[in-house]
Protein backbone atom coordinates (compact mmCIF):
# COMPACT_ATOMS: atom_id res chain seq x y z
CA UNK A 1 0.00 0.00 0.00
CA UNK A 2 1.30 3.33 -1.29
CA UNK A 3 1.96 6.36 2.00
CA UNK A 4 2.89 8.97 -0.85
CA UNK A 5 0.89 11.86 0.62
CA UNK A 6 -1.37 13.04 -2.39
CA UNK A 7 -0.26 16.28 -3.94
CA UNK A 8 -1.36 19.50 -2.66
CA UNK A 9 -4.12 21.53 -4.49
CA UNK A 10 -3.21 25.05 -6.03
CA UNK A 11 -4.01 27.39 -3.84
CA UNK A 12 -7.33 29.84 -5.87
CA UNK A 13 -7.51 33.26 -6.10
CA UNK A 14 -10.48 34.60 -3.33
CA UNK A 15 -13.86 35.16 -5.14
CA UNK A 16 -14.62 38.15 -2.87
CA UNK A 17 -15.64 40.75 -5.12
CA UNK A 18 -19.40 42.42 -5.45
CA UNK A 19 -20.60 44.52 -8.36
CA UNK A 20 -20.32 47.54 -6.47
CA UNK A 21 -16.58 46.65 -5.55
CA UNK A 22 -16.14 45.92 -9.19
CA UNK A 23 -17.68 49.24 -10.50
CA UNK A 24 -15.96 51.04 -7.96
CA UNK A 25 -12.61 49.36 -9.32
CA UNK A 26 -13.24 50.08 -12.80
CA UNK A 27 -14.07 54.11 -12.09
CA UNK A 28 -10.56 54.11 -9.99
CA UNK A 29 -8.96 52.88 -12.46
CA UNK A 30 -10.51 54.86 -15.52
CA UNK A 31 -10.82 58.38 -13.70
CA UNK A 32 -7.37 57.91 -11.54
CA UNK A 33 -5.76 57.28 -15.11
CA UNK A 34 -6.76 60.10 -17.32
CA UNK A 35 -8.62 63.14 -16.27
CA UNK A 36 -6.35 64.00 -13.51
CA UNK A 37 -2.83 63.79 -15.15
CA UNK A 38 -3.48 64.47 -18.91
CA UNK A 39 -6.58 66.98 -18.91
CA UNK A 40 -3.46 69.67 -19.60
CA UNK A 41 -1.80 67.71 -22.53
CA UNK A 42 -5.62 66.84 -24.11
CA UNK A 43 -6.30 70.81 -23.97
CA UNK A 44 -3.23 71.49 -25.22
CA UNK A 45 -3.64 69.58 -28.50
CA UNK A 46 -7.47 70.67 -29.01
CA UNK A 47 -7.60 73.64 -27.38
CA UNK A 48 -11.10 74.76 -26.56
CA UNK A 49 -12.36 71.70 -28.31
CA UNK A 50 -10.63 69.39 -25.41
CA UNK A 51 -14.44 67.66 -24.48
CA UNK A 52 -14.93 66.84 -28.58
CA UNK A 53 -11.53 65.08 -28.21
CA UNK A 54 -12.93 63.50 -25.10
CA UNK A 55 -16.54 62.26 -27.10
CA UNK A 56 -14.58 61.08 -29.96
CA UNK A 57 -12.31 58.92 -27.44
CA UNK A 58 -15.81 57.33 -26.25
CA UNK A 59 -17.07 56.59 -29.08
CA UNK A 60 -13.48 54.64 -30.04
CA UNK A 61 -13.64 52.81 -27.32
CA UNK A 62 -17.73 51.89 -26.55
CA UNK A 63 -17.56 48.99 -29.31
CA UNK A 64 -14.24 47.26 -27.73
CA UNK A 65 -16.39 47.70 -24.28
CA UNK A 66 -19.51 45.40 -25.79
CA UNK A 67 -16.75 42.95 -27.09
CA UNK A 68 -15.23 42.82 -23.80
CA UNK A 69 -18.63 42.65 -22.17
CA UNK A 70 -19.93 39.31 -23.53
CA UNK A 71 -16.30 37.89 -23.85
CA UNK A 72 -15.55 38.20 -20.39
CA UNK A 73 -19.46 36.72 -20.23
CA UNK A 74 -17.81 33.58 -22.47
CA UNK A 75 -14.58 33.24 -20.60
CA UNK A 76 -14.44 34.29 -16.86
CA UNK A 77 -10.73 33.72 -16.10
CA UNK A 78 -7.63 35.46 -15.07
CA UNK A 79 -5.38 36.37 -18.14
CA UNK A 80 -8.67 37.34 -20.55
CA UNK A 81 -7.24 39.19 -23.28
CA UNK A 82 -4.62 36.48 -23.90
CA UNK A 83 -7.11 33.73 -23.53
CA UNK A 84 -9.62 35.68 -25.33
CA UNK A 85 -7.08 35.60 -28.36
CA UNK A 86 -6.21 31.90 -27.73
CA UNK A 87 -10.00 30.96 -27.96
CA UNK A 88 -10.15 32.48 -31.08
CA UNK A 89 -6.88 32.14 -33.07
CA UNK A 90 -5.73 29.02 -31.43
CA UNK A 91 -2.15 30.31 -30.99
CA UNK A 92 -0.37 30.13 -28.08
CA UNK A 93 2.39 33.04 -29.11
CA UNK A 94 -0.06 35.38 -30.63
CA UNK A 95 -1.78 35.18 -27.16
CA UNK A 96 1.18 35.70 -25.33
CA UNK A 97 1.97 38.58 -27.42
CA UNK A 98 -1.31 39.98 -26.29
CA UNK A 99 -1.21 39.38 -22.98
CA UNK A 100 2.23 40.71 -22.40
CA UNK A 101 0.95 43.63 -24.57
CA UNK A 102 -1.98 44.33 -21.84
CA UNK A 103 0.56 43.94 -19.09
CA UNK A 104 2.86 46.22 -20.34
CA UNK A 105 0.37 48.60 -21.23
CA UNK A 106 -0.60 48.67 -17.01
CA UNK A 107 2.71 49.15 -16.19
CA UNK A 108 3.13 52.26 -18.43
CA UNK A 109 -0.45 53.46 -17.28
CA UNK A 110 0.85 53.01 -13.41
CA UNK A 111 4.05 54.74 -14.25
CA UNK A 112 2.13 57.77 -16.25
CA UNK A 113 0.15 58.02 -13.43
CA UNK A 114 3.16 57.94 -10.92
CA UNK A 115 4.61 60.18 -12.76
CA UNK A 116 1.39 62.61 -12.57
CA UNK A 117 1.43 61.77 -8.93
CA UNK A 118 4.70 63.75 -8.06
CA UNK A 119 2.84 67.30 -9.83
CA UNK A 120 0.33 67.13 -7.10
CA UNK A 121 2.42 66.26 -4.18
CA UNK A 122 4.44 69.38 -5.15
CA UNK A 123 1.81 71.51 -3.86
CA UNK A 124 2.04 70.24 -0.06
CA UNK A 125 5.91 68.97 -0.16
CA UNK A 126 8.72 68.76 -1.71
CA UNK A 127 10.48 65.58 -2.04
CA UNK A 128 12.62 64.32 -4.82
CA UNK A 129 10.82 62.75 -7.93
CA UNK A 130 12.28 59.52 -7.98
CA UNK A 131 12.49 58.83 -3.77
CA UNK A 132 8.63 59.61 -4.39
CA UNK A 133 8.10 57.27 -6.83
CA UNK A 134 9.95 54.63 -5.66
CA UNK A 135 8.17 54.88 -2.39
CA UNK A 136 4.87 55.63 -3.81
CA UNK A 137 4.80 52.07 -6.12
CA UNK A 138 6.40 49.81 -3.64
CA UNK A 139 3.87 50.90 -0.83
CA UNK A 140 0.94 50.06 -3.15
CA UNK A 141 3.16 46.18 -4.35
CA UNK A 142 2.59 45.93 -0.73
CA UNK A 143 -0.78 46.95 -0.28
CA UNK A 144 -1.95 44.51 -3.33
CA UNK A 145 0.45 41.71 -2.29
CA UNK A 146 -1.75 41.59 0.95
CA UNK A 147 -4.91 40.87 -0.13
CA UNK A 148 -7.72 41.82 -2.85
CA UNK A 149 -10.76 42.04 -0.42
CA UNK A 150 -8.00 44.83 1.47
CA UNK A 151 -6.99 46.59 -1.51
CA UNK A 152 -9.96 46.63 -3.60
CA UNK A 153 -11.48 48.42 -0.42
CA UNK A 154 -9.09 50.95 -0.46
CA UNK A 155 -9.15 51.36 -3.86
CA UNK A 156 -13.35 51.66 -3.68
CA UNK A 157 -12.80 54.35 -0.99
CA UNK A 158 -10.10 56.53 -2.84
CA UNK A 159 -12.50 56.00 -5.85
CA UNK A 160 -15.17 58.24 -3.79
CA UNK A 161 -12.67 60.25 -3.18
CA UNK A 162 -12.00 60.91 -6.64
CA UNK A 163 -15.62 60.93 -8.05
CA UNK A 164 -15.86 63.80 -4.84
CA UNK A 165 -13.04 65.99 -6.50
CA UNK A 166 -14.36 66.21 -9.83
CA UNK A 167 -17.74 67.09 -8.65
CA UNK A 168 -16.20 69.85 -6.49
CA UNK A 169 -14.26 71.33 -9.66
CA UNK A 170 -17.96 70.91 -11.22
CA UNK A 171 -19.43 72.91 -8.41
CA UNK A 172 -16.75 75.79 -8.43
CA UNK A 173 -16.48 76.27 -12.53
CA UNK A 174 -20.67 75.86 -12.56
CA UNK A 175 -20.38 79.92 -12.89
CA UNK A 176 -18.44 79.77 -15.90
CA UNK A 177 -20.27 76.38 -17.47
CA UNK A 178 -23.20 78.83 -17.36
CA UNK A 179 -21.08 81.02 -20.10
CA UNK A 180 -21.02 78.72 -22.33
CA UNK A 181 -23.87 79.40 -24.79
CA UNK A 182 -22.52 83.02 -25.04
CA UNK A 183 -18.72 81.44 -25.99
CA UNK A 184 -19.82 78.85 -28.10
CA UNK A 185 -19.13 81.04 -31.41
CA UNK A 186 -15.49 81.51 -29.31
CA UNK A 187 -14.91 77.94 -28.74
CA UNK A 188 -15.88 76.37 -32.26
CA UNK A 189 -15.88 79.39 -34.27
CA UNK A 190 -12.50 78.49 -35.37
CA UNK A 191 -13.06 75.04 -36.61
CA UNK A 192 -10.38 74.20 -39.47
CA UNK A 193 -8.25 71.64 -40.44
CA UNK A 194 -5.50 72.46 -37.94
CA UNK A 195 -7.69 72.72 -35.41
CA UNK A 196 -9.29 69.25 -36.60
CA UNK A 197 -5.75 67.64 -36.19
CA UNK A 198 -5.48 68.84 -32.98
CA UNK A 199 -8.94 67.53 -31.65
CA UNK A 200 -7.81 64.19 -33.49
CA UNK A 201 -4.55 64.65 -31.44
CA UNK A 202 -6.05 65.53 -27.92
CA UNK A 203 -8.36 62.25 -28.84
CA UNK A 204 -5.66 59.75 -28.90
CA UNK A 205 -4.36 60.94 -25.87
CA UNK A 206 -8.06 61.39 -24.14
CA UNK A 207 -8.63 57.60 -25.28
CA UNK A 208 -5.83 57.30 -22.45
CA UNK A 209 -8.26 58.48 -20.06
CA UNK A 210 -10.30 55.72 -20.64
CA UNK A 211 -7.99 52.98 -20.04
CA UNK A 212 -9.35 51.15 -17.39
CA UNK A 213 -12.57 49.25 -18.16
CA UNK A 214 -10.57 46.55 -20.00
CA UNK A 215 -8.63 45.79 -17.01
CA UNK A 216 -11.50 44.27 -14.97
CA UNK A 217 -11.46 41.34 -16.82
CA UNK A 218 -8.27 39.97 -14.97
CA UNK A 219 -9.69 40.05 -11.69
CA UNK A 220 -12.55 37.29 -13.23
CA UNK A 221 -11.72 35.25 -10.86
CA UNK A 222 -12.59 37.02 -8.02
CA UNK A 223 -15.41 38.71 -8.95
CA UNK A 224 -18.73 36.81 -7.62
CA UNK A 225 -21.10 36.20 -10.44
CA UNK A 226 -18.52 37.32 -12.78
CA UNK A 227 -20.70 36.44 -16.00
CA UNK A 228 -22.95 39.14 -15.10
CA UNK A 229 -21.50 41.55 -12.94
CA UNK A 230 -18.75 41.99 -15.02
CA UNK A 231 -20.45 42.94 -18.01
CA UNK A 232 -22.67 45.13 -15.65
CA UNK A 233 -19.40 46.68 -14.48
CA UNK A 234 -17.77 47.37 -17.69
CA UNK A 235 -21.11 49.38 -18.73
CA UNK A 236 -21.59 51.39 -15.54
CA UNK A 237 -18.10 52.69 -15.24
CA UNK A 238 -17.73 53.76 -18.90
CA UNK A 239 -21.25 55.76 -18.70
CA UNK A 240 -20.28 57.45 -15.55
CA UNK A 241 -16.86 58.11 -16.05
CA UNK A 242 -17.55 59.56 -20.14
CA UNK A 243 -20.08 62.12 -18.57
CA UNK A 244 -17.69 63.00 -16.06
CA UNK A 245 -15.06 63.47 -18.26
CA UNK A 246 -16.80 65.58 -21.03
CA UNK A 247 -18.15 67.46 -18.47
CA UNK A 248 -14.96 68.46 -16.10
CA UNK A 249 -13.28 68.77 -20.00
CA UNK A 250 -15.55 71.44 -20.83
CA UNK A 251 -15.31 73.53 -17.31
CA UNK A 252 -11.88 73.13 -17.93
CA UNK A 253 -11.28 75.05 -20.65
CA UNK A 254 -14.03 77.23 -19.92
CA UNK A 255 -12.06 78.93 -16.52
CA UNK A 256 -8.53 78.00 -17.45
CA UNK A 257 -7.43 79.47 -21.12
CA UNK A 258 -6.05 75.62 -22.63
CA UNK A 259 -2.38 76.78 -22.89
CA UNK A 260 -1.84 77.64 -19.48
CA UNK A 261 -3.94 73.98 -19.04
CA UNK A 262 -1.12 72.55 -20.86
CA UNK A 263 1.61 74.08 -19.05
CA UNK A 264 0.79 72.92 -15.16
CA UNK A 265 1.33 70.51 -13.54
CA UNK A 266 -1.36 69.61 -11.45
CA UNK A 267 -4.02 71.09 -14.14
CA UNK A 268 -7.35 70.82 -12.06
CA UNK A 269 -5.61 72.25 -9.23
CA UNK A 270 -5.01 75.12 -11.36
CA UNK A 271 -8.76 75.47 -12.39
CA UNK A 272 -9.86 75.38 -8.84
CA UNK A 273 -7.75 78.31 -8.01
CA UNK A 274 -8.70 80.61 -10.97
CA UNK A 275 -12.19 79.47 -9.92
CA UNK A 276 -12.44 80.20 -6.25
CA UNK A 277 -9.43 82.68 -6.18
CA UNK A 278 -8.57 80.13 -3.47
CA UNK A 279 -5.42 78.08 -2.57
CA UNK A 280 -6.36 74.57 -3.98
CA UNK A 281 -5.61 72.67 -0.84
CA UNK A 282 -8.74 70.25 -1.34
CA UNK A 283 -8.46 69.47 -4.88
CA UNK A 284 -4.99 68.98 -4.32
CA UNK A 285 -5.43 66.50 -1.65
CA UNK A 286 -7.98 64.44 -3.58
CA UNK A 287 -5.59 64.44 -6.76
CA UNK A 288 -3.00 63.11 -5.07
CA UNK A 289 -5.76 60.33 -3.59
CA UNK A 290 -6.85 59.74 -7.46
CA UNK A 291 -3.52 59.22 -8.79
CA UNK A 292 -2.58 56.73 -6.24
CA UNK A 293 -5.27 54.77 -6.63
CA UNK A 294 -4.91 54.34 -10.64
CA UNK A 295 -1.63 53.51 -9.60
CA UNK A 296 -3.12 50.93 -7.26
CA UNK A 297 -5.01 49.01 -9.58
CA UNK A 298 -3.02 49.04 -12.55
CA UNK A 299 -0.71 46.97 -10.17
CA UNK A 300 -3.51 44.58 -9.57
CA UNK A 301 -4.33 44.46 -12.98
CA UNK A 302 -1.07 43.25 -14.33
CA UNK A 303 -0.16 40.84 -11.65
CA UNK A 304 -3.14 38.91 -12.40
CA UNK A 305 -2.49 39.11 -15.57
CA UNK A 306 0.87 37.80 -15.08
CA UNK A 307 -0.47 35.19 -13.05
CA UNK A 308 -3.18 33.74 -15.04
CA UNK A 309 -0.32 33.34 -18.00
CA UNK A 310 2.09 31.78 -15.73
CA UNK A 311 -0.65 29.09 -14.61
CA UNK A 312 -1.25 28.84 -18.26
CA UNK A 313 2.43 27.74 -19.10
CA UNK A 314 3.26 30.73 -20.75
CA UNK A 315 5.32 32.60 -18.48
CA UNK A 316 7.78 31.11 -15.87
CA UNK A 317 5.38 29.00 -13.20
CA UNK A 318 6.53 31.18 -11.02
CA UNK A 319 4.48 34.17 -11.21
CA UNK A 320 1.60 31.65 -10.88
CA UNK A 321 2.88 31.47 -7.02
CA UNK A 322 -0.48 32.57 -4.83
CA UNK A 323 0.34 33.47 -0.87
CA UNK A 324 -1.51 30.37 0.72
CA UNK A 325 -2.86 32.50 3.47
CA UNK A 326 -2.97 35.91 2.14
CA UNK A 327 -4.50 34.53 -1.69
CA UNK A 328 -2.18 36.24 -3.69
CA UNK A 329 -0.49 36.20 -6.43
CA UNK A 330 2.86 37.79 -4.58
CA UNK A 331 6.25 37.38 -7.16
CA UNK A 332 3.97 38.53 -10.11
CA UNK A 333 3.15 41.36 -7.77
CA UNK A 334 6.79 42.30 -6.97
CA UNK A 335 7.63 41.80 -10.95
CA UNK A 336 4.83 44.36 -11.92
CA UNK A 337 5.93 46.98 -8.74
CA UNK A 338 9.85 47.18 -10.16
CA UNK A 339 9.08 47.35 -13.84
CA UNK A 340 6.51 50.47 -12.97
CA UNK A 341 9.61 52.34 -10.78
CA UNK A 342 12.01 51.52 -13.52
CA UNK A 343 9.39 52.78 -16.27
CA UNK A 344 8.64 55.82 -13.90
CA UNK A 345 11.83 57.03 -13.62
CA UNK A 346 13.82 56.75 -17.23
CA UNK A 347 10.81 57.90 -19.56
CA UNK A 348 8.49 60.75 -20.14
CA UNK A 349 5.15 61.00 -19.42
CA UNK A 350 3.78 61.60 -22.94
CA UNK A 351 6.09 58.65 -23.92
CA UNK A 352 4.49 56.45 -21.44
CA UNK A 353 1.03 57.92 -21.97
CA UNK A 354 1.45 57.29 -26.09
CA UNK A 355 3.00 54.01 -25.51
CA UNK A 356 -0.15 52.52 -23.77
CA UNK A 357 -2.52 53.87 -25.66
CA UNK A 358 -0.96 52.44 -28.99
CA UNK A 359 -0.65 49.45 -27.46
CA UNK A 360 -4.04 49.25 -26.08
CA UNK A 361 -5.70 49.96 -30.01
CA UNK A 362 -3.46 47.13 -31.30
CA UNK A 363 -5.49 44.97 -28.54
CA UNK A 364 -8.30 46.34 -28.86
CA UNK A 365 -8.18 45.28 -32.54
CA UNK A 366 -7.37 42.08 -31.96
CA UNK A 367 -9.79 41.42 -28.81
CA UNK A 368 -12.40 42.23 -31.70
CA UNK A 369 -11.47 39.94 -34.83
CA UNK A 370 -10.99 37.33 -31.68
CA UNK A 371 -14.73 37.72 -30.77
CA UNK A 372 -15.59 37.79 -34.81
CA UNK A 373 -13.88 34.18 -35.20
CA UNK A 374 -15.51 33.26 -31.99
CA UNK A 375 -19.47 33.85 -32.72
CA UNK A 376 -18.59 32.06 -36.54
CA UNK A 377 -17.38 29.04 -34.12
CA UNK A 378 -18.96 28.67 -30.94
CA UNK A 379 -22.84 28.90 -30.14
CA UNK A 380 -22.72 30.88 -26.87
CA UNK A 381 -24.81 29.00 -23.88
CA UNK A 382 -27.84 30.90 -22.49
CA UNK A 383 -25.49 32.60 -19.49
CA UNK A 384 -23.67 34.51 -21.72
CA UNK A 385 -24.50 37.79 -22.60
CA UNK A 386 -23.90 38.04 -26.73
CA UNK A 387 -24.09 40.99 -29.02
CA UNK A 388 -24.62 41.30 -33.14
CA UNK A 389 -21.38 40.91 -35.37
CA UNK A 390 -21.59 44.05 -36.43
CA UNK A 391 -20.11 45.23 -32.82
CA UNK A 392 -16.83 43.49 -33.00
CA UNK A 393 -16.43 44.72 -36.61
CA UNK A 394 -17.18 48.08 -35.66
CA UNK A 395 -14.48 47.87 -33.50
CA UNK A 396 -11.84 46.76 -35.17
CA UNK A 397 -12.99 49.51 -38.04
CA UNK A 398 -12.61 52.01 -34.88
CA UNK A 399 -9.64 50.93 -33.26
CA UNK A 400 -7.72 50.78 -36.25
CA UNK A 401 -8.63 54.04 -37.34
CA UNK A 402 -7.42 55.60 -34.19
CA UNK A 403 -3.97 53.94 -33.97
CA UNK A 404 -3.21 55.16 -37.42
CA UNK A 405 -4.13 58.73 -37.15
CA UNK A 406 -2.25 58.91 -33.98
CA UNK A 407 0.94 57.15 -35.67
CA UNK A 408 0.58 59.68 -38.74
CA UNK A 409 0.22 62.80 -36.26
CA UNK A 410 3.07 61.83 -33.86
CA UNK A 411 5.28 60.57 -36.83
CA UNK A 412 4.95 64.38 -38.04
Amino acid sequence: MSTTAPAAEPVALKRSLSLPLVVLYGLGNILGAGIYVLIGEVAGGAGYLAPLSFVLAALTVVFTAFSYAELTSRFPVSAGEAVYVQEGFGRVKLSVLVGLLVAFAGMFSAATISKGFVGYLQLFISMPAAMTIVLVVLALGALAAWGISESVMVAALLTLFEILGLLLILWVGYGDLLTLPARLDEIVGGLDMGSSTGVLLGAFLAFFAFIGFEDMVNVAEEVKHPRRNLPLAIFISLLVSGALYVSIATVAVLVVAPEDLAASNAPLALVYQQATGQPAIAIGLISVVAVINGALIQIIMASRLLYGMGRNGWLPAALAYVHPRRQTPIIATAVVAVTIICLALFAPLLTLASLTSLALLAVFALINLALIRIKHRQVPGSAVRSYPLWVPVLGVITSIAMASFSLILLLE
